[in-house]
């Protein structure tokens, strides 16, 4: 494989899990599926443009964070942070954002100014990129994480008569269905930054276009549930970085994968537990959705 043969390898360490050192270019192989898949099925110009053009971003930033790894230096965080911040903003300038909630009584619409949408918007996509990222750290976790969320958004799409956004939901999915074939236990090939945030991007995107537009406060459940791994995984990790007196962004092993593995869970294990909560989350998900549509 070239990237064995040119060193794009992420090597083990102190904090690692694996042994050897496995290549990381599973990131593109995942946008390109996903990205020509939608190019040819996704009708809907804005969501396909948002999704070709911020991924774009992600895993070109992402590959050079790879590479730093595969030479066993860390890329600094803010160049990241910057891109990430950028690119929170790309869905806003396609169309596509968070517009309003309804009000408590259910009997009219909270509309927000432009700006309350940007700001909202950029939060939940900068996010949902950094939250898919945190939790790639064991062999097919990311990937199998995003089907389950992928498809549950699909269901939510469907359900919502959002068409073009549920066949952009089965693309991601089965792009992610495909790698996990050689990224679960034991792992051939890794997906790197590039893959893990261009993920959390577009699952962010698809969320916001599917239910997350206008919606009720019930609404809004459904996509929190439908990714309720990472975002549960992340709440988890920086609660207990604050009682350590961590900084947030630095990397350690006190994810949900690392402290079931410390109680003796394998990996193999370890995922397929994780994949039975994101499946609780999943079918919860779909209950919200069927009270939506009874009431």
């Amino acid at each position: 494989m070239l990237a064995l043969k040119i060193g794009f390898v992420d090597r083990p360490n102190g904090r690692k899990i694996h042994k050897a050192p496995i290549p990381l270019s599973g990131g593109v192989a995942i946008y390109a599926g996903a990205v020509l898949t939608c190019a040819i099925f996704v009708q809907h110009a804005a969501l396909f443009r948002a999704i070709a053009t911020g991924g774009a971003l992600l895993v070109a930033i992402g590959l050079v964070d790879d590479a730093f790894k595969s030479k066993g230096k860390d890329f600094p965080v803010w160049p990241r942070l910057i891109l990430y911040t950028l690119v929170s903003y790309i869905p806003c300038a396609f169309g596509i954002a968070i517009q309003g909630v309804s009000s408590p009584s259910f009997s009219s619409m909270i509309l927000f100014s432009e700006g309350w949408s940007i700001l909202f918007t950029m939060l939940w996509v900068f996010a949902l990129i950094n939250m898919m990222n945190f939790i790639d750290g064991v062999d097919g976790l990311a990937s199998g994480i995003s089907v389950i969320s992928a498809l549950t958004l699909f269901v939510a799409s469907l359900v919502g008569h959002q068409e073009t956004t549920a066949l952009a939901a089965l693309a991601i999915a089965g792009s992610c269905l495909a790698f996990l074939t050689y990224n679960f236990h034991p792992a051939r090939i890794f997906m790197g930054d590039a893959g893990a945030t261009f993920l959390g991007y577009m699952l962010a995107v698809i969320a916001m276009d599917g239910t997350l537009k206008g919606a009720t406060f019930l609404s809004l459940l459904v996509p929190l549930l439908a990714l309720g791994v990472p975002i549960l995984d992340t709440a988890i990790v920086f609660a207990r970085r604050l009682i350590k007196g961590k900084g947030l962004h630095h990397a350690d092993n006190l994810h949900t994968h690392h402290s079931l593995m410390k109680w003796g869970l394998s990996q193999v294990q370890t995922v397929s537990f994780l994949y039975l909560i994101a499946a609780v989350f999943a079918l919860m998900s779909v209950v919200v959705l069927l009270l939506l549509r009874s009431g």
